[in-house]
């Protein structure tokens, strides 16, 4: 391992977690001050055809809960709360006029929001529709293990620049969760593991705020079979991967065990056959329709080549959906 050397003073060390939560979400933090689509582009960012695509999973909830006279959506790490604009643009008006709509994030209100968006710093208790994630998970601060030279984990310190140590070996909930999740049992030395549990429970007390309905988590994900054995931790600023540094001056992300996360009734699917189940499709559509009516064959043929990179599995597709519904069928079954 690079960086501080072991046996040096922890001074300015300290775990992935910790360090973490004070670059991204502390006073100043990183996605305090910056809009997250300005430094990667998520499905929502790709396509309206995304935000349309909740939109209809939002009406098979709505159908499943018996259209309640109140439907929520929530919109759990918002960003700048762009997906729950898209989604109200794409609704009928009804539901739209029962629907009330809630974006989660720990930044202030974006100017120029529409209106019907509230904004809050965490989801309503004893909401009735759909709880949708985007890319939250990935962000919620973990920490890092790593085998040392006699096979045992140790949780990895960082300091400031982005150096690293081993400290003390992992222990209480956390060795659990590893050996329950993503055991490093027999794995040689430098075997790297990013603990989930704060994101299992992030996850499940997002989930139980739901009174019925859906609860989704989408995000580039692994299982227990494929575990990455280096893991995924890394940055990105201005559209571009870089060195994970707790400095606030980059993201910092790793992959999501949403294994982990799910609970009892929850499955997972990819987002490539989540978004055909509604309706995604990027077929081209049939050139002689380009003679009978080039405009509208040029728009459908856009709006394949954007469905197409939503679905595609080496890109966008390849992310993971977590389903979890709470009193409710499976809309996506």
């Amino acid at each position: 391992m690079s960086g501080i050397p072991e046996g040096a003073p922890d001074v300015g060390a300290e775990g992935w977690r910790a360090a973490s939560e004070r670059a991204l979400y502390g006073p100043g933090g990183f996605f305090v001050r910056e809009a997250p689509a300005a430094h990667f582009r998520t499905a929502v960012h790709a396509s309206p055809l995304f935000a349309g695509a909740v939109a209809e999973l939002l009406l098979r909830v709505d159908e499943a809960l018996g259209r309640p006279p109140a439907l929520t959506l929530v919109d759990v790490g918002a960003g700048r709360g762009e997906l729950a604009a898209g989604v109200l643009a794409a609704l009928p008006p009804e539901p739209a006029g029962r629907l009330r709509v809630y974006a989660v994030e720990r930044a202030p209100r974006p100017a120029g929001l529409d209106p019907r968006v509230g904004w809050r710093s965490a989801p309503p208790a004893g909401a009735v529709g759909l709880l949708f994630a985007n890319e939250w998970l990935d962000n919620v601060p973990l920490d890092v293990a790593e085998v040392d030279d006699a096979g045992v984990a140790r949780l990895v310190l960082v300091d400031g620049t982005g150096g690293e140590r081993l400290g003390p070996p992992v222990a209480g909930a956390d060795a659990d969760w590893l050996r329950r999740w993503w055991p490093l049992d027999g794995a040689p030395p430098g075997t790297r593991a990013e603990i989930g549990l704060p994101r299992d429970l992030a996850w499940a007390g997002a989930r139980s705020s739901l009174a019925r309905g859906l609860a989704v988590a989408v995000d580039y994900a692994h299982t227990r079979e494929r575990r990455p054995p280096l893991g995924t931790l890394t940055g990105y600023r201005d559209g571009r991967e870089v060195r994970p540094v707790p400095d606030g001056g980059c993201d910092l992300t790793a992959h999501v065990a949403l294994d982990a996360c799910a609970g009892a009734g929850g499955r997972l699917l990819s987002q490539r056959d989540a978004l055909r189940a509604l309706g995604v499709d990027g077929a081209r559509p049939p050139l002689e329709s380009a003679s009978r009516d080039p405009a509208g064959y040029l728009r459908r043929l856009a709006r394949a080549g954007e469905a197409a990179e939503l679905t595609d599995p080496a890109g966008l597709g390849g992310f993971s959906w977590l389903v979890e519904p709470v009193g409710i069928r499976d809309p996506l079954a």
